[in-house]
This record gives structure tokens, sequence and C-alpha cells, in this order.
């Protein structure tokens, strides 16, 4: 028993914790962004996502293993695509803007909350700093979350909304081949010609939104 007492309090747990600060957020943020898609197509007339069960929060359902781990090393991935059934929309074209507008706009919406949170316990966790970083990570996660989805490259949300203007010829073309999308986003960020720019991005408005938990953090002073 004394050897295994040594060996338990002999192990490093910081491992541990700087892995969970990281995947908890990136569990939240993934389940809610698909989520909000999910919905917003339930209620725009679509139910190929409540069918399949992806309007849950549990997020096992979303998980995109690759994308997991994108999101873990480099601040930026992406979730198993919620199914959409765009011409179940009156709409077809603006509905699926619409529709990949919601993730993002949930993100944005997750980063203030928990910006909202951070200052509010600012000073009043001490003894749980683990929790702090936790929020913040989340909050900083989930805006880089948006902005990466806002760039116009299939399949990511971006290119639904700005394929949306396009004639439906050329967008009913571009969305046939949106698979193909993926391989250069991967090699656009693997050899940082858009990661760099990309943590540049995030940083700065990350930065500029953080006003909000210097106004909570003043709330409670």
């Amino acid at each position: 028993m004394e050897t295994i007492r040594t060996i338990w309090d002999g192990l490093d747990w910081s491992v541990l914790t700087d892995i969970l600060m990281y995947v908890l957020p990136a569990l939240i943020c993934i389940t809610l962004h698909e989520l909000a898609h999910g919905l917003v197509a339930y209620r725009l007339g679509d139910t190929t996502a409540k069918d399949a069960g992806r309007l849950s929060l549990n997020p096992i359902r979303h998980m995109d293993w690759m994308g997991m781990l994108m999101m873990v090393v480099f601040h930026f991935g992406w979730a198993k695509p919620v199914p959409v059934n765009m011409y179940r929309f009156k709409n077809p074209k603006r509905g699926m803007a619409i529709t990949a507008l919601a993730g993002p706009m949930m993100n944005v919406l997750i980063t203030v909350v928990f910006l909202f949170l951070y200052g509010l316990l600012y000073g009043k966790l001490d003894h749980a700093g683990f929790v702090l970083r936790t929020i913040a990570a989340t909050a900083y996660l989930s805006i880089s979350l948006a902005i990466f989805n806002l760039i116009p490259i299939s399949p990511l949300d971006g290119s639904k909304i700005l394929f949306s203007l396009l004639p439906d010829r050329q967008y009913a073309t571009l969305m046939h081949y949106e698979r193909y999308g993926m391989l250069l986003m991967l090699a656009l960020v693997a050899t940082g010609v858009l990661g760099r720019p990309l943590s540049a991005a995030c940083s700065w408005v990350f930065g500029k939104l953080f006003i909000i938990a210097n106004w909570s953090y003043g709330l409670v002073t």
C-alpha cells in the first residue's frame, strides 16, 4: 500500500488538468455549435437533424475525432456536420445560409457568456485557478471556432453563407464539390498560410471582447 501511495503522490496531475482544460471547452463549443445548426434548421422546416438524433446535448453525437484533435492542438477544428436537407426549407439557399450562420453565432454567444462569468468570478476563485483557466479557454476557443467557421471555404459555414448570394447553377456546382474544400483547408492550416493570420484574428477579436469581462468584474468590486 505504501508503494501505491508513493506512486499516487508522485503523479504529475498538471498534465491531466492541462488536457481537461482544452477538452472540456472543446466539447462545450462543438456541441452547442452543432445543436444550434440543428435547432435552426428544425425551426425552418427541416427535421433531418432531429430524425438523426442530433438535437442533443450529448457531445459524442456531434464529435469528429480529427476535428476534436485539431481544436485541442491548434484551437481550430470542426465537429461532425449536422445533416441538413435544404430542399425542405421554403427558400433553400436562404434557409441554408441562416442555418449555417447559427453555429458561429452560438459560439459568439458562448464567448460573451463565459467572458462575463470570468469577470464575475475573477478574484473570488483564487483557490480554483483551474476553473478560471477553463472558463477563459472556453471563451477563447469558442470565438476561434466562430471565426474559423466563417471562412468561406467549403464545407465551413462561411462558404454556405457566401454561396447563397450566387445564382442557382453556380451554387449547386460549388455545393457538389464542397467535400474537397476540407483538404484545401487542412493544407492551409498545416502550412501556416491560414493558421498564423487566423490566430492573429482570433487574438484581436478576443482582446476586443474582453471588455465584457472587465465590465462584469466591475459589477462585483
